[in-house]
């Protein structure tokens, strides 16, 4: 008879040991998809890229953690939910964290809290000078790991931007509150392309959304243009990032963009009509109902030029609901209904992407 029901799964090797996935065994672990991980990085090799933007000055005579073994152990720690040094007194000895941060001899115990936690307060402080990083190398790590995985140009790229909270529970460094969601907490700037993340900056809280983002934009142009010269890119963000810095440096470097904007009542004006015509399609149908316009609009003081500003005049049984969005892609390229209902709400799916990216992490605690 054949046999239909499959009881062992194996995965690629570990220097002379196979490694298998089965459900029965004497010492068993509940991260086993962490092998998941390890397949996937071992296509890319993101880790020991990573571990080539850092230098060790440590004696090799007297290293007993090899730098790259530790940063494996943190980010496949980090992957799995234990965010908390301390949890690393206990993960030092399972056996499936070794092997996940390319340690020969599973049953040796890993790097301790404080050992990783020396690694962690590299370039901050003179004591621990033995291990440091180049942030640019960093930086453009995620840059070179999307343009390698096109085969060809693309013709467009969307490069999605947003901020977030992280809440932190403690006395961390930069801690401040944030009026908008009312917590303590870091503010991180995060730029997609699709699924792909591009930038992921820590910042404190007590600043505005778009801070550094045009930093962050013209170093990612570049070196997408380095490799794609005649490759259209499209910056897309919500309201937080209609700033006439950000506008204006898309203007002067042939960049597109399409951001949202602020409701104000100068705006609620001029879609005055579209807006009595959204109200009388909602009572004769009883259904949601939408007009869409589109005008030449500056503000008094901030907008250095007028630009063309999309709106949607909606009703709903709630009452109005006006939304507005400013681009710099023509009318020719995508009328004002399909501007905004197609191309500006397809961002969406980067909230998404950010949830992926915040889920393993959760809150931050300092003790």
């Amino acid at each position: 008879m054949t046999e239909c029901r499959q009881e062992v799964f194996p995965f690629a090797p570990h220097f002379s040991r196979r490694v298998e996935a089965a459900f029965s065994a004497g010492q068993v672990s509940s991260d086993g998809g962490a092998l998941l991980l390890r397949e996937v990085e071992g296509k890319i090799n993101l880790l020991g890229r990573l571990a080539g933007c850092f230098w060790d000055g440590r004696m090799p005579l007297l290293v007993k953690h090899p730098l790259a073994q530790m940063l494996a152990q943190r980010i496949y720690g980090l992957a799995l939910g234990y965010e908390d040094l301390n949890d690393h007194e206990q993960l030092r000895h399972d056996p499936l964290l070794a092997l996940l941060s390319g340690k020969r001899e599973l049953e040796e115990p890993l790097a301790g809290k404080s050992t990783l936690n020396r690694l962690e307060l590299v370039n901050r402080t003179g004591r621990y000078h033995k291990i440091g990083y180049s942030a640019e190398a960093i930086d453009r790590l995620l840059g070179d790991l999307f343009i390698e995985s096109r085969t060809a140009a693309p013709a467009q790229v969307v490069l999605d931007l947003d901020a977030t909270d992280i809440p932190l529970y403690g006395h961390q460094p930069q801690r401040f509150f944030h009026g908008y969601y009312d917590s303590y907490c870091y503010l991180p700037l995060y730029i997609f392309a699709g699924d792909q993340l591009l930038c992921a900056r820590l910042r404190a809280a007590n600043q505005d959304a778009a801070a550094g983002s045009v930093e962050e934009v013209s170093r990612i142009v570049a070196q997408l243009r380095a490799r794609w010269p005649e490759v259209k890119i499209v910056l897309r963000a919500d309201s937080g990032f209609c700033r006439e810095a950000l506008m204006a440096w898309c203007e002067a470097n042939p960049v597109d963009y399409l951001f949202g904007m602020a409701v104000n009542k100068r705006l609620r004006q001029i879609i005055g009509r579209q807006l009595h015509e959204a109200k009388m399609e909602h009572g004769a149908s009883g259904k949601p109902a939408r007009v869409f316009a589109e005008f030449s609009y500056r503000t008094r003081k901030s907008w250095s030029q007028a630009r063309r500003v999309a709106a949607k005049a909606e009703c709903l049984e709630k009452g109005e609901n006006p939304r507005f969005v400013v681009t710099s892609l023509s009318a020719e390229e995508w009328a004002a209904r399909d501007l905004y209902e197609k191309f500006y709400c397809a961002r969406g799916e980067m909230e998404n992407r950010i949830k992926e990216q915040m889920a393993p992490m959760g809150p931050v605690f300092c003790a």
